[in-house]
């Protein structure tokens, strides 16, 4: 029985090879392999672009969110070293402004940190974040250490400050920072990947291309017949495919792009521009508070202001113009403390004077805070929008080519039949 099995199918591969040779074989062959390359460019097309618009989804919901949410907790705790330094050099009678100021940072922190944690994606990140819960308690620790003996009238309170300020500057922030920057970079990475050019898709369709030409020159030296409608309509819906992807991806990776020099890029610059006026404002209050040479300090704060002002160049105009003034206060204040008077030194550093150092510092990081909002309206606002323009593609990429299977076939069944 088996030796007759054997025969049998023997006899079949035979008689389809001899049939692969005939004239009907060739159109059959052919109506097969365009049809079956059109349905396999059509389905490996919509998932390919499927794929973009889940990667779009998740820069929305995922990637952007996060990033956002590391700026903040950087900026938090930033916030809170200055807000601490601050209400420390108001001699243990701080206002309530000023204790109210100091735990909206504490609070915004630790929002930020639920945030950034329920938004990591990664071990490493989850670890970092932890190290940053318990040295955030640390920080706190010491610094209610610093006010009870600084209300106290204790002078052992400034060491208490200036340790958790070290620890802040020291640990906290390059941790909050790598992490930060780290989230960003993904982001970055995630909005490219939105933007680029299917590769597989476009190749993919321009090999169901050549099949098609290959097909319709074979089909021309069988049947001396230059063209057959359905392969002709078949390229058509192929070419318009592909016309279809090159454009639609074009404009998205234009929206991309827009999201992220308008976006990212001027997210990231605003958000270290505010992080570098916290520090300054750090650097101003402690040079205060230790009472001693002030050149380090005057280093440091110069510094960060000319740093402040190259990132500001581009805008606000409201926080450039701070700036300015709050470097012509900070003068005012040096020179009270170089001729001796402390208390005219502190008053322009912290009080309530349109004119003081608090002022113009609250002014700058107002208008810096409200120009990250609009920059991250502008980067999800980009990212939607090249989302939109994919949004029709893969179902119309799998459904033209479907269409086009089907016109391969319709158009070479006439030929086929010709032979049967």
């Amino acid at each position: 029985m088996s030796s007759v099995g054997t025969l049998d199918a023997r006899a079949s591969v035979g008689w389809l090879r001899r049939f692969a040779r005939t004239t009907p074989g060739v159109v059959g062959l052919v109506a097969v392999v365009v049809a079956a390359c059109c349905v396999i460019a059509g389905v490996v097309c919509a998932a390919q672009l499927n794929g973009r618009i889940a990667e779009r989804n998740a820069v929305l919901d995922r990637s952007e969110p996060f990033a956002y949410s590391t700026q903040k907790l950087y900026a938090a705790l930033s916030a809170a070293d200055a807000a601490a330094a601050t209400a420390f050099l108001s001699g243990g009678l701080e206002t309530p402004a000023m204790r109210a100021q100091y735990q909206q940072a504490l609070a915004d922190s630790a929002s930020a940190l639920a945030d950034a944690t329920a938004g990591a994606s990664d071990t490493a990140t989850r670890t970092a974040l932890a190290q940053l819960s318990a040295g955030l308690a640390a920080y706190t620790g010491k610094v209610e250490s610093a006010r009870a003996n600084n209300l106290q009238g204790y002078a052992v309170g400034a060491a208490y400050l200036r340790e958790a300020s070290a620890l802040m500057q020291t640990s906290l922030l390059p941790a909050a920072e790598r992490v930060y920057t780290d989230s960003l970079a993904a982001l970055e990475g995630d909005q490219r990947a939105v933007g680029s050019v299917p590769i597989v898709t476009v190749v993919l369709l321009c090999a169901v291309l050549l099949a098609m030409v290959v097909g319709s020159l074979i089909l021309t030296r069988r049947t001396n017949r230059q063209f057959n409608r359905g392969l002709v309509v078949a390229a058509a819906l192929a070419v318009l495919v592909i016309a279809w992807i090159v454009v639609a991806n074009r404009f998205a990776a234009a929206s991309i792009e827009q999201s992220r020099t308008q976006g990212t890029a001027r997210f990231e610059q605003l958000a270290k521009a505010r992080i570098l006026a916290q520090e300054a404002r750090t650097d101003e209050t402690l040079q205060l508070i230790t009472r001693g040479d002030l050149t380090a300090g005057e280093k440091s704060f110069t510094g960060h202001i000319g740093e402040l002002s190259a990132l500001l160049a581009q805008g606000p105009e409201a926080a450039i113009d701070g700036v300015t003034s709050w470097a012509t206060s900070h003068r005012k204040q040096v020179d009270d403390y170089n001729r001796g008077d402390y208390p005219a030194a502190v008053a322009q550093a912290i009080g309530s004077a349109p004119d003081a150092s608090a002022a113009q510092f609250s002014a700058v990081e107002s208008s810096v805070s409200d120009a990250i909002e609009k920059a991250r309206d502008s980067l999800r606002d980009g990212v939607s929008a090249a989302g939109s323009w994919l949004a029709w593609s893969p179902t119309g990429a799998l459904v033209l080519m479907v269409i086009a299977a089907a016109a391969t076939v319709v158009g070479l069944w006439p030929r086929l039949k010709e032979f049967l």
